[in-house]
């Protein structure tokens, strides 16, 4: 039985997303055999992120700098922004680095059930951007749900008028998947986007 110092750092770590009660014990197990030197890292790492957090004035991604770093880069391609749900899938793509523009984060997706209204989303900040000029392309890479699907096309609607070109993300089989595994929805989407060969 562990300390209740312990057990309520093992109950803060299972709250992060990918670990649960025993994953988390497993993580204080490994800190506590090596608490000189990976308590003390740790620690200054959590408070310097504490302190220097912030949210970008123009794409709300998280950062330690406002505006953040894709935003100040003058590499990247102000003409293109990529519309993202969140901040994870953000990261997630740029990580790939397949995408040379820029970013703007909603904050969610629309949702009748949950009370997610457009006003609730960055959306409006999104058609200000648009609005301002510079912008020639907006990518939709919502996720592939339906209330993913429902905001790309809801943002798709107030941004008509824009000289803008919407695309979205491609949907459908991914590589390497074997279709008797797949979900109708997934080999709906499949087929409705099937294109000539060669």
């Amino acid at each position: 039985m562990a300390s209740q110092e312990i057990e309520q750092l093992s109950a803060a770590l299972a709250r992060l997303p990918g670990l649960g009660p025993r994953s988390a014990r497993r993580a204080v197990l490994w800190l506590v055999k090596r608490r000189e030197q990976a308590l003390p890292q740790l620690l200054d790492a959590l408070g310097a992120v504490r302190d220097t957090l912030v949210e970008c004035d123009i794409c709300f991604n998280v950062d330690t700098r406002n505006p953040c770093g894709i935003c100040a880069d003058p590499r990247r391609d102000a003409k293109s922004i990529c519309v993202v749900e969140d901040v994870a899938d953000l990261w997630a793509l740029d990580r790939a680095k397949l995408f040379s523009g820029t970013y703007h984060v909603l904050g969610g997706k629309l949702s009748a059930l949950d009370g997610v209204r457009p006003e609730d989303l960055t959306i409006g900040e999104l058609l200000e951007r648009v609005s301002g000029g510079g912008v020639d392309e907006v990518v939709l890479a919502m996720n592939a749900t339906l209330e993913g699907q429902t905001t790309a096309h809801y943002i798709a609607e107030r941004l008509e008028g824009h000289p803008v070109r919407i695309t979205q993300l491609a949907h459908g089989l991914p590589v390497g998947g074997e279709l008797d595994y797949l979900d109708e929805g997934t080999l709906a989407q499949a087929l409705r986007a099937r294109r000539p060969l060669g």
